[in-house]
């Protein structure tokens, strides 16, 4: 974890010469079954451009040792459109278990934001935005006939969303997002990964999903206080899984600042399947600062 943090501190100076502002963010998520830390360090190079360095280190009940990710988020603002792209990487993950083999993935998100609504005399903005991701693989699949195969499994994502404010002071965020698997997924059961499904979508989670997702649907409202910064935040998302049972998931957050360009995000969020035979409780802490 030294090494990732120092990485990314090193990224952050090295641009900073360069850049007109760094940002940098630092992160914990923690639950029963894993405990995760991202760094954060994000430039503006220009007006309208920006790149990153993100690393992620998740130590997960199901894995003997942790797991990490870098990804290099770049994106290009350009007034009513906004591109983003973000390549991602996984480093290989050992298996203490011989008939598995070593996991790893890697896979790019991209996405189109645009502008509906900039309505600067009244407060009132909408943007729309379409994402589309692909990921592949190396883990171990488990069929439905109980075999199972070590192999390159692909994944791609789609999805689409509105998010509007008002006033300055309401936001509500809609998003939709569905999965295809081009290499099949009627015949599969599980997947062996190390891929966190939310390197392709965001799923409206805090957990860590490694099962394999048909869709999900869900909002976002929030109570905005511009003068000082600070935001209050609940949303809800139902989704499906080829490999596990509907669930639901809560979140419930409050960000604010602490000081002149620091910042804290404090969240809660509640994950239960539909008939409640599993439920997560998932904390989270982020802290920022801008210079």
């Amino acid at each position: 974890m030294k090494k990732i943090i120092f990485f990314s501190l090193l990224l952050s100076v090295a641009f900073g010469a360069y850049a007109r502002t760094v940002e940098v963010e630092t992160s914990y998520t923690g639950a029963s079954h894993f405990d995760q830390a991202q760094v954060d360090a994000t430039v503006a190079l220009t007006l309208n451009t920006q790149a990153g360095l993100q690393a992620k280190l998740a130590s997960e009940r199901i894995f003997k040792d942790p797991v990490y990710s870098v990804a290099v988020p770049l994106s290009l603002d350009l007034d009513l459109v906004r591109i983003s792209v973000r390549p991602f990487y996984y480093f290989k993950n050992k298996s203490d278990n011989p008939s598995y083999q070593d996991a790893s993935a890697y896979g790019v998100s991209s996405q189109l934001r645009m502008t509906l609504r900039d309505d600067r005399l009244n407060d009132i903005y909408s943007h729309a935005f379409v994402n589309a991701a692909f990921a592949r693989e190396k883990g171990t699949v488990f069929f439905n006939n109980g075999s199972e195969e070590n192999r390159y499994y692909s994944q791609t994502a789609y999805s689409l969303g509105l998010s509007s404010t008002l006033f300055n002071t309401f936001g509500l965020d809609l998003i939709g997002t569905v999965f295809e698997y081009p290499d099949g997924i009627s015949t599969v059961k599980g997947l062996r990964s190390v891929l966190n499904q939310q390197e392709l979508a965001y799923l409206q989670t805090l957990d860590i999903v490694h099962d394999l997702t048909k869709y999900t649907v869900g909002a976002r409202f929030t109570r905005l206080w511009a003068d000082n910064g600070s935001s209050f935040y609940v949303s809800y998302r139902y989704g499906e899984f080829h490999t596990a049972d509907p669930e639901h998931s809560v979140m419930v957050g409050n960000s604010f600042y602490v000081a002149n360009r620091v910042s804290i995000d404090l969240a809660y969020n509640h994950v239960r399947t539909v008939h409640n035979v599993n439920h997560r409780d998932i904390w989270y802490i982020q802290l920022g600062a801008a210079f």
